[in-house]
């Protein structure tokens, strides 16, 4: 499903809730990575949205971002596991 671009939040939870997998376009000006833009997309994916179409020059930040929000929710291992040993 299509939600559109920068969608409200709740268009988003409505849409994740059923079966297909949400897309959520995001877009940009900066050729750097766009804080606002890299929070909205950490806000969509807690939401359930699974596709997102971003601006090759955000590409790279959107991925870490949202690995890290699938490490948060548990559904992707952290990529680094460390103990402290004192």
């Amino acid at each position: 499903m299509d939600a559109g671009t920068a969608p409200p939040a709740d268009r988003v939870e409505r849409l994740a809730a059923g079966e297909a997998a949400v897309l959520v376009t995001l877009e940009t000006d900066a050729a750097e990575p766009d804080p606002g833009l890299l929070a909205a997309a950490s806000v969509y994916a807690w939401l359930g949205a699974a596709l997102f179409r971003v601006p090759e020059s955000q590409a790279d930040a959107v991925r870490e971002v949202l690995d890290m929000v699938a490490s948060i929710e548990g559904t992707r291992p952290p990529a680094v596991s460390r103990r402290g040993l004192a």
